[in-house]
């Protein structure tokens, strides 16, 4: 796959801000930005799309090693501060955005001040998680459109019908995307796109109150972050154990594990698509209880 374009995030990230500022122009004007408008996920979406695309264009320099060195660190350290200012400005919005929605329970639970490291944890969790994903033509933009679909969704019935629109706004600009995406893939989403897309999901559930049904709805992302954590921490702690390395899985992220046991590309994209739905048809499901 050497010598495809990377960067396509931008394809997403561009047409989405354009669109949503359009339509919500009147409404981001007003005095009660933080949780009446899209301000925030908008923000999100520009912010964690600049950092990707300051990793992005070090990668096409070829001043670094992909994913070590200084720049993995400092982009570590700049999405942990994004993604604090973020939680902070959720969190002295209005009430509600402090609690979390649980199903079969009528009210919400205040959480209070734990609010701000939950909401950064998921940010820059969803961030990292959506970021392993991209690693298949197609897998983490069709994740991701459902994610962001089902979450529309939920705004929608919850009466947030500015948040859904910027949810579907993003449906449709993931869905332009994978048409060049799809497999044979002729672009690449890059750290441009998928840090900006994982980040934003998790500000889009922060907002709905839905965040508890988040590791469902993007239970595919989950699966992909944790196989990741799994096989590091394994492989370091039977090295220490046993003086050699051993792994759970036969390389991660999880689609990769897959492959190797001979599943193809395709397979892999497509039977990990419909875990999607399916995780993504619950979560809306319990959102509803």
């Amino acid at each position: 796959k050497m010598g495809t374009p990377t960067m396509g995030g931008l394809m997403v990230i561009l047409p989405v801000i354009i669109i949503t500022g359009l339509l919500n122009f009147a409404n981001l004007l007003g005095f009660n930005l933080i949780g009446q408008s899209v301000l925030v996920p908008m923000g999100t979406l520009v912010a964690f799309g600049i950092l990707g695309l300051i990793d992005d264009l070090e990668g096409i320099r070829g001043s670094r090693v992909v994913g070590e060195g200084i720049m993995a660190r400092t982009k570590a350290s700049w999405q942990v501060i994004f993604a604090l200012i973020i939680a902070v400005l959720l969190y002295i919005g209005p009430t509600e955005l402090r609690s979390v929605a649980i199903p079969g329970i009528p009210q919400k639970i205040n959480i209070g001040i734990l609010y701000i490291g939950v909401a950064a944890f998921l940010i820059v969790g969803f961030s990292n998680a959506v970021n392993l994903t991209d690693g298949l033509d197609g897998l983490a933009g069709s994740l991701a459109a459902v994610a962001y679909a089902c979450y529309g969704v939920i705004a929608y019935l919850q009466g947030q019908v500015w948040l859904a629109a910027f949810c579907f706004t993003m449906v449709g600009a993931l869905l332009a995307f994978l048409w060049f995406n799809a497999h044979p893939a002729e672009l690449f989403m890059g750290d441009v796109g998928s840090l900006a897309i994982g980040g934003t999901l998790a500000v889009v559930a922060l907002m709905t109150g839905q965040w508890l049904l988040l590791p469902i709805v993007g239970a595919m992302f989950v699966a992909e972050a944790l196989s990741v954590t799994i096989q590091v921490s394994w492989f370091k702690f039977t090295k220490r154990r046993y003086g050699e390395g051993r792994r759970v899985f036969k390389m991660s992220p999880l689609h990769y594990h897959f492959e190797l046991k001979g599943w193809s590309e395709t397979q892999v994209m497509q039977r990990f698509f419909l875990c999607g739905i399916l995780a993504g048809m619950l979560g809306v499901a319990l959102a509803l209880i």
